[in-house]
This record gives C-alpha cells, structure tokens and sequence, in this order.
C-alpha cells in the first residue's frame, strides 16, 4: 500500500523521502492513504485544514501524540526520519505537566530497530537487558549517538554512565523540570563528569521547564544557572497552556537559551567566570 505521510511544519525529525510531505497536496501526489501525522497539539487546527486539503488524493487518516494516540511498535522512517528511533514508550512517573503517561501508561519496552537518535520517553525506566540492548544496536551504528529523548537523572546508575562513555555519545540530555529535579541532577553531574564525561566536549545538556505557573525570571534564570554549576548546558522549554499558547514575555526571556550558539556561549563564559 501506497501511505503518504502529511506533516503540518518541517522539524529535524520530519522524514524527507518521496512520500513525505509538509503542508499541501502537490499536482504529482499520488496514494492509497495519506496519513496526517500531529506531534503538536497547537498544530492541530492546520491538521484539520489539511485533512480538508488531502481529501481529493486518498482517504485521510489523522493521528499522532496531540491527538492522544497511543503508539504502537517504532516503524522506521515513517513518521520520522530515519536515524531517529525509538525503542520504548511511556512513562512510570505521573508529572503533572508532562501527556505522555496520560497517552501511553506506563513504560512499554519495543522491538529494538536500527538507529542513533534515541527518542525515548524514559528510556532509564526500562529493564537492564532492554537498555543493554539499546546499547549494543547503538554500538553497530556508523554515527555517534545522541540522546534527545531526555534521561531521568534520577535514574541514571553508574553501569548506564560506563557503557554510554563507551559509545562517546554527541549529545546526551537530561531534565530539570521543576525544583525537586536539582538533586538528582547534581548526582547525574557528578557520577558522568566522574566517569568518562567533561565540561569541556559540551555533550552534557538538560531541558529546563520555564513559565509554567507562578514559575518567575529568578526562579527560572537560578535553574539555568544550577544546570551549569552540576556540568549541564541548559536548554529552555517553554511551557505551553492547553491552547498551546505561550507568554510573549516568556518567550523573549527563554529566547537565548533556546538558541544553540547562545548556549553554548553563556556555559564558556561560566566556565570561565568559574575559574
């Protein structure tokens, strides 16, 4: 069966094959399916409007994690470029500003498929030999590994930290969500710069939640700063209401922490201010 795959906005993940498409149907578009697929909930209304737009190539099928689907087993390169993968879903914690253990229940270990961007929930949650695994599909591959998907600190042990030295990852990146996140983030500091990590490669990253309510630029622009202190470029995730909006003023805040070259020269400038 012939599937063309419909996105609403281009992202590095959008896969870039010939049955990949952003936006309107094309004069050559040709399918049994066209599969509408929605990571944002803010994408949803432009969804719908291209659900309208595709009806006249094939029947329209829309889904994807802001419409609240569950997913299933990790197809590669179809809702994703290839190269990312992911080999587990859901979640055992229950954050109250996180979907995805509403969406998918607690962690569900998948087949393990090929690939060096690991998109997974929670990964640490899942069971040794799973993770293991992980690790040895990631050793077969011919890029470095990056770890996007986001490590829970607080999970991380010293046997995961020695073997993924071993891969020499290019990005591995972790999160402080909210104020009780910064201890374990100091221990997952201190046991990747004890064992094979350094400040200096810049690969030691973590989203940082900010705006979200009664958050403040202090509080925030603290959290920033304790990512550095435990080794940690931080990276500004903004909170986004149920409508998907987010505040102007937060968003001209997080702006140079979102923006990579920022980043990484406000942690020089740390680094050199700390010495």
């Amino acid at each position: 069966m012939r599937i063309i795959r419909v996105f609403p906005r281009r992202t590095n993940a959008t896969p870039t094959d010939e049955l990949a498409f952003v936006g309107d149907p094309t004069m050559f578009a040709e399918a049994d399916e066209v599969h509408i697929s929605v990571t944002f909930s803010w994408d949803i209304p432009e969804a719908e409007r291209l659900e309208k737009a595709w009806r006249c190539i094939a029947p329209v099928k829309i889904g994807g994690p802001a419409i609240g689907q569950r997913g299933e087993d990790f197809i590669p390169g179809m809702y994703l470029k290839r190269g990312y993968v992911i080999t587990s879903r859901g979640c055992p914690n229950k954050c109250w500003f996180c979907n995805v253990w509403k969406r998918e229940g607690d962690i569900r270990e998948l087949p393990i498929t090929e690939g060096w961007n690991i998109l997974d929930d929670n990964l640490l949650a899942c069971s040794t030999e799973h993770i293991n695994s992980v690790f040895l599909m990631l050793s077969r591959q011919k890029h470095r590994p990056l770890f996007t998907g986001g490590l829970e600190a607080a999970k991380l042990k010293y046997w995961h930290v020695s073997r993924m030295a071993e891969l020499k990852p290019k990005e591995l990146f972790f999160a402080y969500d909210c104020p009780e996140k910064r201890e374990p983030l100091f221990e997952a500091g201190k046991l990747l710069l004890q064992n094979g990590f350094s400040r200096k490669r810049q690969n030691l990253r973590a989203y940082v939640l900010v705006g979200y309510p009664k958050d403040t630029f202090e509080a925030a622009e603290k959290r920033f700063i304790e990512c550095m202190e435990a080794g940690f470029i931080p990276m500004a995730m903004l909170y986004r209401d149920k409508t998907g909006m987010r505040d102007p003023a937060w968003v001209k805040f997080a702006w140079p922490w979102i923006r990579p070259a920022a980043m990484s020269k406000k942690y020089r400038s740390y680094e050199k201010e700390k010495v």
